[in-house]
């Protein structure tokens, strides 16, 4: 029997964990279980998980839901879908779940996940991974999935083949768009190009990403935040195309016009934000390899501000 346990039922953990829960409930091969808390927990246990997308609606029950790890026990595969700003206080609280053969898949939006839980783990196979999804926790237990993106890409320079092999089976089975990489930290980079320069943005304009393509004013503060993170990424030996920009843009343009931001929807919501490891990391990455970040500088600090307040 296979063990997967999924952390943090939000938007991310609640699809791809919605899909893995749907497909082996019935499984005597795969066990799927849910780590999450409170009102979401109750839901999800007396109704299931509820996931709503563009092409399909379903319901899905995992083996168990819970937001004590110790009812779960050692597991194969824990697939962390926490925020960035709770990763080291969660992983610490999952080690019921980790044995030192269990291996550790985060999806979270920042790119230095891997070195941090490698900090609390050491002994374990850690992978590094990414999603593209538009997905929300609109409900307790009831996810929303806005446009047609939902990829999720996975993989390790240290990790074993095997095992690599059987979990992309596994996602690939329960109809997981997934993909293992065999250029992860590209593939990671690609995605923070991305997911930093939009976040940042989104929250400091508070403007959705079509309103953001018809000014001239915030497609310059984009290209001026795009300019300085593809030099950071250079510089950490990462390719960076020529058309990136025009990539990055196309990309926004596809999605329906009040798209946002996780970080924005977290500022709106007056909830704890991702500006830290989404925004702060770049600065802070930009001061280590003495690079110019003169425009993420100036809206960090405005956001810090903001948070402050």
């Amino acid at each position: 029997m296979v063990k997967v346990a999924i952390a943090g039922i939000g938007g991310v953990g609640g699809y791809f964990g919605g899909k893995l829960a749907q497909y082996y409930q019935n499984s005597e091969e795969v066990a799927v279980y849910f780590i999450a808390r409170g009102e979401n927990e109750k839901v999800i246990r007396q109704q299931g998980i509820s996931v709503e997308t563009p092409s399909e609606n379903f319901t899905a029950q995992p083996r168990l839901v819970t937001s004590d790890p110790l009812q779960i026990g050692e597991v194969d595969l824990l697939i962390c879908c926490t925020k960035s700003y709770d990763l080291e206080q969660s992983i610490t609280q999952l080690k019921p779940c980790i044995s030192h053969n269990t291996v550790i898949l985060p999806l979270l939006n920042g790119i230095d996940s891997y070195d941090r839980i490698k900090a609390v783990y050491p002994e374990n196979e850690v992978w590094d991974g990414c999603v593209y999804i538009v997905s929300r926790l609109t409900a307790p237990g009831h996810i929303t999935v806005s446009g047609d993106i939902n990829s999720l890409f996975f993989g390790s320079e240290e990790g074993t083949i095997a095992k690599l092999e059987q979990v992309l089976q596994l996602f690939k089975a329960a109809g997981i768009n997934a993909t293992l990489s065999q250029n992860i930290q590209q593939t990671i980079w690609e995605k923070y190009l991305f997911i930093s320069t939009i976040a940042t943005l989104t929250s400091y304009l508070n403007a959705s990403m079509g309103a953001i393509l018809e000014k001239k004013e915030s497609i310059d503060l984009l290209h001026s935040l795009l300019h300085e993170i593809m030099q950071i990424a250079k510089a950490k030996g990462i390719i960076v195309q020529p058309d990136t920009i025009q990539k990055i843009t196309t990309r926004m343009a596809k999605l329906p016009y009040e798209t946002t931001s996780s970080m924005h929807s977290d500022y709106l919501s007056g909830k704890t934000t991702e500006v830290d490891s989404l925004t702060g990391y770049v600065v802070k990455l930009g001061e280590q390899l003495q690079i110019p970040t003169p425009t993420y500088t100036q809206l960090y600090t405005a956001l810090k501000a903001r948070e402050a307040r």
